[in-house]
């Protein structure tokens, strides 16, 4: 009687846990209209992902830029999380910026279009 306790017990977790996972919802854009050679700030914004083990990345031309900063980790009621990265940047022209996000063993790499 014990083992069947102990088993329903495992699959009710299982299916609690497994019912959360989320991929996150990534918007990349500036603080700023995008204008190439003027001063903005580059964010990256992602949502409604579970587990909340992810790492996310600014990127300029491929090279991840170190000095972004980063939210804390923040979760919603329903136990999906959210944070934001962000980084000081001037764009030129032929310069290619991007957030890359990897999550439960996915990397995804989304793109920040200019407004030019």
């Amino acid at each position: 009687m014990k083992e069947l306790v102990y088993v329903v017990a495992l699959l009710f977790l299982t299916e609690l846990i497994s019912a959360k996972l989320a991929e996150p919802q990534v918007q990349v854009y500036s603080r700023n209209p995008g204008q190439y050679d003027k001063s903005n700030v580059l964010i990256c914004h992602v949502s409604g992902f579970h587990p909340p083990e992810i790492r996310v990345d600014l990127l300029k031309n491929g090279q991840e830029i170190t000095a972004a900063k980063q939210t804390d980790l923040a979760f919603e009621e329903d136990w999906h999380y959210h944070m934001t990265k962000h980084v000081p940047f001037t764009p030129r022209t032929g310069d290619k910026f991007e957030c890359r996000v990897s999550h439960m063993g996915k990397t995804k790499h989304y793109f920040w279009e200019p407004d030019m």
